[in-house]
């Protein structure tokens, strides 16, 4: 994915396709048609891909640059933050399918809330971002936060 680039935004968009090129093949999204089991390695991927190796300081100082820099945020949606949605919600619309979300459930919302937990995490970090962690956001999204309603 060689683009050229000019002016002040050529580093950052140029460390953005060095880090989307890296963590492509480490975000692949499983189908094993469990999407609890699949999200959990997927976010699982994601955390550790984040928290190894400097990958989370690079990604926060690109998201940084990315509020600023015009091309810099155009290549981060592009090519990395649009594609990475679009695989969680095709994951997502399989398992509404198969039955396992509720057909009125909001998609784009199931992604905001695990995938964005994360980036909470790297961009404030008061808490640990861990697989321990990724595991329980996939339960409580699924889970839901209401305690089962009881039939009497």
């Amino acid at each position: 994915m060689a683009t050229q680039h000019s002016g002040a935004g050529a580093a950052g968009a140029l460390a953005a396709e060095a880090y989307f090129a890296h963590s492509e093949h480490q975000l692949e999204f499983p189908d094993t048609g469990d999407i609890r089991a699949d999200l959990t390695v997927q976010l699982c991927a994601f955390v550790r891909l984040l928290t190894h190796d400097g990958t989370g300081t690079v990604l926060a100082g690109l998201i940084g640059l990315a509020q600023t820099d015009p091309e810099l945020s155009a290549a981060f949606s592009e090519h990395y933050a649009a594609p990475r949605r679009a695989l969680a919600l095709t994951a997502f619309e399989k398992a509404r399918d198969r039955g396992q979300l509720r057909d009125d459930i909001d998609l784009g919302i199931l992604v905001d809330q695990l995938w964005g937990a994360c980036y909470h995490r790297l961009l404030i970090p008061d808490a640990p971002l861990s697989e321990a962690y990724a595991t329980a956001l996939v339960n409580n999204v699924l889970d839901g936060a209401s305690p089962p309603v009881v039939v009497r």
